[in-house]
């Protein structure tokens, strides 16, 4: 009789531990373990820089009846797997500067403040992270965050005196701070499976909350009970900005706190026993910028596969992203440079091409999704919700009404896809985030500026 292995079961060495490949041992009947009844839906916020040529991405035609236009081409085999999404944009980037307060904005809708850094504010927690904050202590990650830009910094004073931390991050954990993104295959793939000394809920976190952590693991009390009156003394001494700060600090502190506890208690796990082999990536970053992009694609899937997490973004690049896409065909130019293309046919041309790369790479994700079955009749593509999407419209006038995006996957039957799902002029895209975060069972009264629910996606 063979002996039932856990499917967290962990091959253990110094500071590392790497997870074992799927065996049958590992199978709910084997442990004995209980598992979801049905897949979970995962969730992923895909960004893109530098907008779209509207004239050959907005369609002609209603709802399922609708040509896909040239820049949607790469998408043509799975037009019955998404929605186009059109008129919803975030109402307070509106007269800001093109792109550095809008890539924050994305996923929160919130106000972003003029700052060279000392005092961010995104105006709100992003979509992902409000996800994370609610759900994430049933996966081993609570989220997952993926770029291929290194993070920017200093400030741009020419478009307006913004930090460049704004258009590197998509993701963040409250008005204040951003959470950081892994640019490195090795290093994201290995967060799936391996953990240093300190358990992951400690490692890597600023060091006053990693104490604090720290005690509430070895005496099992909450350390915010022992601390709330002497924190009320202070607050009552300082200002309002600084009570909104404590406050804050502590409730992010009580947040890893309730994930400590929901950690020692054994969740649910959905098991996919069909495989989805991916060697760990070599060191550093791949020279050739598709494969970097594919190989951080395929972690997000493997991640979402392996139940590891249920929430993940990818950024394909950072605000103003001067990388040089010359290795296309047509193309000398880099991303942001030729996103002002003042309508001269050659530059069009250029442009075009690198908006259709990355929408190409978008069908790259949902091929390797769709290929995936989770049960008799359904696919890993099936059930999740995956929104790609720009912060700006035309990305030679920096448009910020009716944004450009896609939302694939059916998210478990809650999404009736194959359509073009027209909203009425200036939906906040919150509207949206609240009614995705209620086919997760994160029901909210409002997000960011939401006016209600978007209807329509059912």
């Amino acid at each position: 009789m063979f002996k039932p292995i856990s499917r967290r079961a962990m091959l253990q060495g110094t500071g590392a531990a790497l997870a074992l490949p799927w065996l049958e041992a590992m199978s709910p009947r084997a442990i004995g373990a209980e598992s979801l009844s049905k897949p979970p839906v995962r969730t992923a916020f895909l960004f893109v820089p530098n907008g779209v040529w509207p004239k050959s991405w907005t369609p002609e035609g209603k709802d399922e009846q609708y040509e896909i236009t040239p820049l949607l081409e790469p998408l043509a085999e799975h037009q019955s797997e998404f929605l186009l999404l059109e008129n919803l944009w975030n109402e307070k980037t509106a007269g800001r500067n093109g792109h550095w307060p809008k890539v924050p904005a994305f996923l929160s809708g919130g106000f972003v403040v003029r700052t060279a850094g000392r005092d961010m504010d995104t105006g709100g927690i992003s979509c992902d992270q409000q996800i994370a904050k609610a759900l994430g202590h049933q996966t081993a990650l609570p989220s997952l965050e993926l770029g291929v830009d290194e993070p920017y910094t200093g400030v741009d004073n020419v478009g307006g005196g913004f930090t460049r931390i704004y258009g590197s991050h998509i993701a963040w954990r409250d008005p204040h701070t951003p959470v950081p993104k892994e640019i490195l295959p090795q290093l994201a793939f290995d967060r799936l499976f391996r953990n240093g000394p300190a358990t992951p809920l400690v490692s890597g976190l600023d060091p006053r909350r990693a104490k604090v952590v720290e005690s509430v693991q070895r005496d099992r009390v909450s350390v915010l009970d022992l601390v709330m009156e002497h924190a009320n003394s202070v607050k009552r001494q300082v200002s309002t900005n600084d009570r909104t700060k404590i406050d804050e600090y502590m409730e992010s502190v009580r947040d890893l706190e309730r994930r400590i506890e929901a950690a020692s208690k054994p969740q649910p796990r959905w098991v996919n026993e069909q495989r989805f082999d991916l060697k760990r990536p070599a060191a550093g970053i791949p020279d050739d910028h598709q494969e970097h992009v594919r190989l951080m694609l395929d972690i997000l899937v493997l991640a979402f596969w392996t139940d590891t997490t249920r929430v993940g973004t990818f950024m394909f690049g950072n605000a103003q992203t001067g990388r040089n896409f010359s290795f296309l065909d047509g193309v000398k130019s880099s991303f942001h440079s030729i996103s002002h293309h003042r309508e001269e046919d050659a530059k069009l041309a250029e442009y075009q091409n690198i908006v259709k790369w990355h929408v190409g790479e978008f069908a790259y994700l949902l091929d390797r999704m769709r290929s995936l079955k989770e049960t008799d009749d359904s696919t890993l593509l099936d059930n999740s919700m995956l929104l790609y999407g720009s912060t700006i419209k035309d990305g030679n006038r920096h448009t910020h009404e009716d944004l450009p995006l896609i939302l694939a996957g059916r998210g478990g039957g809650a999404i009736r896809t194959g359509r073009r799902l027209i909203a009425p002029k200036q939906t906040p895209l919150c509207n949206l985030f609240l009614t995705m975060m209620d086919n997760l069972g994160v029901s909210l009264p409002h997000f960011g500026d939401s006016t209600g629910r978007l209807q329509g996606l059912a």
